[in-house]
Order: C-alpha cells, then structure tokens, then sequence
C-alpha cells in the first residue's frame, strides 16, 4: 500500500467516523428534524459522487470511505422517516 493511499485511509475513516456520533445520538434522542431532505439529497449525492469516482479512479482511500459515508447517511435518512412518522 502506498503512503497516500495510507494517508487517504485514516483521513477518510476520521472524517467519516467522525459522522457516527451522530447517529447514534439521532438513533438514542430520536431527534433528526435539524436534518432538512435539501441537505440529504446534496450531501447524499455528493458522496455517491465521490464513490463513484473512487471507483472509476481506481483510489480505494476515496471509494471505501465514501461508501461507509454513504451508509451513515442512509442510516440517517431512515431514521428521519422513521421518527417523522412519530410525530
């Protein structure tokens, strides 16, 4: 493995790590409503973006840490969904 595939690994795992507090605060509190749809569609589409092009660009740093961002970011989402029908 190369030093900035290394170096792209523990930045990408802290900046999307850096998201699971979050949910699990959002899963624990039941609370998303400071999460608007604008923000998931954009956000979410960014990260599939950059996954895709991790992908495409042979850069296994940029394609598994957005593809862990993604999942965190569907977790989200579905909590909303799920805590929106609460209310």
């Amino acid at each position: 493995m190369s030093h900035a595939t290394l170096i792209g690994l523990v930045a990408g795992a802290l900046t999307t790590l850096s998201w699971l507090p979050q949910v699990l605060r959002a899963f624990r509190t039941h609370s998303t409503g400071d999460f608007s749809w604008g923000w998931f569609a954009m956000f979410g589409t960014g990260v599939a973006i950059w996954l895709i092009y991790g992908l495409v660009g042979d850069a296994p740093a940029v394609a598994a840490t957005n593809a862990l961002t993604f999942l965190l970011v569907l977790g989200l989402c579905a909590l909303k969904v799920r805590h929106g029908r609460k209310v």
